[in-house]
């Protein structure tokens, strides 16, 4: 048998060494593949993004229309008003009367001689919002006849709207307040007082009157 130079050797050794590494690369680079597609299989871990705590208590920039001033304050109650006492004399018209000197609290004179079909006008009353429900009058009489003293609204021929009757006081000067029952008044308004009696002749006099609430 032939001796191999040490060439030959070299080179088979070469070789072989050439085949090993070959082989161990394939399989590294199968074993490289086989665990990048274990790695893209497994799903990653979620982010937790942090959140601002919620609380209960609204903020003070909240958007939305804020309350204005007049929709938080309360409407303000209608206030009465203070009805003056309205001297007789005073009116705007006096039909079908005459004046005197008055023998009552607080002088001046009264309005007298009154018959059916008289009337007394006052104009622009201001009743308001609150309305007047009665009407007091400051009167006398002795003659003995029933007449009446009755409230008319912006007409001397308008329904009536209160109504007093009148009876004997014991004398021309001796005086008592009476109450007419109206119904309710608001605004501004002419007021007229017209007289009516079964019976002619003078019936009645008159100092001053009220309106009331």
């Amino acid at each position: 048998m032939d001796q191999l130079s040490p060439t030959v050797y070299r080179t088979k050794s070469w070789q072989n060494r050439r085949r090993a590494v070959t082989v161990l690369g394939g399989v590294g680079l199968v074993l490289v593949g086989y665990l990048l597609g274990r790695w893209q299989d497994t799903p990653a871990d979620p982010v937790i993004t942090p959140q601002a705590a919620v609380t209960g208590t609204p903020s003070a920039q909240a958007p939305g229309p804020q309350p204005t001033e007049a929709a938080t304050s309360a409407a303000p109650e209608a206030s009465a008003i203070d009805y003056p006492v309205l001297q007789a004399e005073s009116a705007t018209e006096l039909a079908g009367v005459e004046t005197e000197g008055v023998q009552d609290e607080g002088g001046g004179d009264y309005v007298g001689w009154i018959n059916r079909d008289d009337h007394l006008r006052f104009d622009n009353l201001e009743f308001g919002t609150v309305p007047a429900t009665r009407l007091n009058l400051r009167l006398a009489s002795d003659s003995g006849i029933n007449g009446r003293i009755q409230v008319r609204l912006d007409s001397r021929d308008a329904p009536v709207i209160g109504e007093l009757s009148v009876t004997g006081t014991g004398g021309w000067q001796n005086w008592r307040t009476g109450t007419a029952v109206l119904q309710p008044v608001t605004g501004v308004h002419t007021v007229f007082l017209t007289f009516t009696a079964n019976d002619g002749g003078d019936f009645v006099n008159l100092n001053w009157l009220r309106f009331e609430h």
